[in-house]
C-alpha cells in the first residue's frame, strides 16, 4: 500500500503539471486514475466529513434559484453530487468521475433517482455544449475548457478545495478565477467554509 503522503505529495504534483501544461495529462492520467481507485472502498468514512464538503456547500448556497440539471466533476464516491440534491428539491444530478471503483461506491450510495453516476475524463466529457446550469468539483483538477463548453449560458461553477492550500489537488483561487473569466465567466464571489475555500462564477448569457 502506497503511503498517504505519498499519494499527497504525487496529487498535488500532477495537478501543478496539468495546470500549467493541459496536454501532460494523458501522460500521467492512468497512475492518477489508479491511485484514486486503489482506496475507493474507504474514502468516504475516512475522508468525507461535514468539514471536508463546507466550502461546497458554501457556494452552493449562493447559487440563484434552482438549477434543472447539475454536473459533479471528480465526484468520487458521490459526496458532491449528493450535496447537490439535499440543497435542491428538484435538480438532476451527474456524478462524473475517470474512476471505476469511485463510480462503484457512488452508485451504492445513491440516494434517489435524481442522481446519476458516469465513468468519464473531465478533460473530454460525453456531454453536448451547454448541457448544465450548474457545473461544481471539489478537490478536482480543473480543466477549464470542457467546464465551460459545457456550462450553458447564465449558469454557474463552483470550485471548492476543502483545506485551502493544503488540499493536495489545489489551485488558487485567483488562478482559477482568471481562467474563467477567459472563458466568458463572471466572477460572482469566492468563500471561505471550515478550513477550505471555493469560488462561485456565472458564464455570461448571451442571449
Amino acid at each position: 500500500m502506497i503511503d498517504l503522503r505519498v499519494r499527497q505529495r504525487f496529487a498535488r504534483l500532477v495537478t501543478d503539471l496539468v495546470t500549467a501544461r493541459p496536454g501532460l495529462w494523458r501522460v500521467v492520467r492512468r497512475p492518477f486514475i489508479w491511485s484514486f481507485g486503489a482506496i475507493a472502498p474507504d474514502w468516504e468514512e475516512k475522508r468525507v466529513s461535514p468539514e471536508h464538503l463546507a466550502p461546497l456547500e458554501a457556494a452552493l448556497a449562493a447559487v440563484p434559484g434552482e438549477p434543472a440539471a447539475a454536473l459533479d466533476l471528480g465526484t468520487g464516491t458521490g459526496a458532491g453530487a449528493r450535496a447537490i440534491v439535499r440543497r435542491f428539491d428538484h435538480t438532476t444530478v451527474t456524478g462524473v468521475d475517470a474512476s471505476q471503483p469511485m463510480i462503484d461506491q457512488a452508485r451504492a450510495r445513491a440516494t434517489g433517482d435524481r442522481e446519476r453516476y458516469d465513468v468519464a475524463d473531465a478533460s473530454a466529457l460525453p456531454y453536448p455544449d451547454a448541457s448544465f446550469q450548474l457545473v461544481t468539483q471539489l478537490n478536482m483538477i480543473p480543466f477549464f475548457d470542457e467546464m465551460a463548453r459545457v456550462t450553458a449560458p447564465g449558469g454557474h461553477v463552483a470550485v471548492a478545495f476543502s483545506r485551502g492550500p493544503r488540499t493536495p489537488i489545489w489551485v488558487p483561487l485567483d488562478r482559477v478565477q482568471t481562467e474563467l473569466e477567459r472563458r466568458g465567466f463572471l466572477h460572482v464571489a469566492n468563500f471561505s467554509a471550515g478550513v477550505g475555500v471555493a469560488l462561485l462564477a456565472q458564464r455570461a448569457d448571451t442571449s
